[in-house]
């Protein structure tokens, strides 16, 4: 079902209205278009042109779920639309692709999701991230929920993202207003407390939950069963429930077990009606059956998200698990460090750390932690309440479990400079 694409005017530049006329003909519902220069992609432009050095344009677009699929509580339900739509925007990347290179334009066409760079995991596993695309393309902005809003279709979209060697006629500009009413419904619904009503968003908790039977979950499975003598000790770590879950996904395709974040986000032109005519109604018939479904939801131990079950859902059982998130580098630690940090496990601690890596990886950070947040900088910044000075490897394997933190500071590998339970504070903030 190739469709053809108009492409040329003045020899060099593509017709944006004729690409996407051609990408709503094959399944997309929006499209944008944004320039590998724009200071958008300031931060990404380098791993864009790593994958596809001749980029000169991204094209962005989305296609609409069905929303009474994503707000069942029945996961299956739900999932098979992800999948279903996630299908559709790769076929529509892949027709406009093809259509592309029969006109003699390179182009290519990063995958909605899966198979992503695995060999990069823990790190960025995937090749363009889309939301910011989309959000610079002008098709929405990200909610507090971090998903992008479209303007008509809400958050029930999926996104796509196409990589042009060629520039177009006319660059799509960013929305000047944001669809997120913060109206807090996703913050309710979130089982694992990773949405604050303020604002920030607990990435180990979220991915630990709702992606327990992706990448870090599938590890940690693995592991219980190379950890279990015999079938019966298998049993105990893990159910005959969760073991056919696990088989369903790796025979169907991984399913998310939440997303309600998003089942119960109710901006969009297309999508808040409903929500306006009766907001009892729809917490009534969309919130309140994902709140009180009886469910395992997965957790880190000493986790905010552990506590935030027991307080909040006591139709729900937290089992903890690990979630395989294991960094392989010193700088890894730096970076990563605000994705698992706990800021309810942070309490009142008030502290600057200076880090001073040695051996394979040298590197100096200054990570502070005050008023249950975290900061992290290059470099030795301020004046430390401790100082931590560590070979980089024995460092990596003491956070894996691999080394005795004791062992480490009677050889040296480890010196501390400063009172030793302020390390012991800082742990209690990254559970895993």
């Amino acid at each position: 079902m190739t469709q053809t694409v108009e492409l040329i005017q003045e020899k060099t530049r593509l017709s944006a209205q004729g690409l996407k006329e051609s990408l709503l003909a094959v399944g997309a519902d929006d499209v944008g278009f944004v320039a590998i220069d724009r200071p958008e992609l300031d931060d990404q432009r380098d791993d864009i042109l790593r994958v596809f050095p001749k980029t000169k344009t991204l094209i962005s677009y989305v296609v609409k779920m069905n929303r009474e699929p994503i707000k069942s509580p029945a996961r299956s339900v739900a999932n098979r639309e992800f999948h279903l739509t996630g299908d559709v925007v790769d076929e529509v990347g892949h027709e406009i692709v093809r259509s592309l290179q029969d006109r003699g334009v390179a182009a290519l066409n990063p995958p909605m999701g899966f198979p992503m760079e695995m060999d990069k995991f823990p790190g960025k596993i995937w090749v363009v991230s889309h939301k910011p695309v989309a959000v610079a393309a002008g098709l929405g902005h990200m909610g507090i929920h971090r998903c992008v809003i479209h303007p008509k279709f809400g958050n029930f979209i999926l996104l796509g993202t196409i990589l042009v060697a060629a520039e177009v006629d006319e660059e799509s500009a960013a929305i000047d207003w944001n669809p997120c009413m913060e109206c807090k419904l996703c913050v309710a619904a979130c089982p694992v407390g990773a949405i604050s009503s303020q604002g920030e968003f607990d990435f180990s908790a979220c991915y630990t939950h709702n992606y327990r039977e992706f990448m870090g979950g599938f590890t940690d499975w693995a592991e219980q069963i190379a950890s279990s003598k015999t079938a019966v000790g298998y049993r105990k770590k893990v159910d005959d429930q969760e073991s056919a879950s696990m088989w369903q996904s790796l025979s169907f395709g991984a399913n998310y077990k939440a997303a309600y974040c998003m089942s119960v986000c109710p901006a969009g032109e297309d999508v808040i009606g409903p929500y306006l005519e009766s907001k009892t109604t729809h917490l009534k018939e969309v919130v309140k059956p994902l709140q009180k479904k009886e469910e395992t939801v997965y957790v880190l131990e000493n986790s905010d998200a552990k506590d935030h079950v027991k307080k909040r859902f006591p139709d729900k059982q937290a089992k903890v698990v690990g979630n395989g998130l294991r960094v392989a580098t010193s700088e890894g630690f730096i970076k990563y460090s605000p994705l698992v940090f706990q800021s309810g496990k942070a309490g009142d601690l008030d502290a600057v750390y200076h880090f001073r890596f040695t051996g394979s990886e040298q590197q100096e950070a200054t990570i502070t932690i005050r008023n249950q947040k975290i900061n992290v900088e290059d470099g030795l910044v301020g004046n430390p309440d401790l100082v931590v000075t560590a070979d980089s490897q024995t460092w990596v394997k003491f956070l894996r479990h691999e080394r005795s933190i004791v062992r480490a500071l009677i050889t040296r590998k480890v010196k501390l400079k400063g009172p030793a339970k302020l390390l012991i504070a800082f742990g209690k903030c990254f559970p895993q």
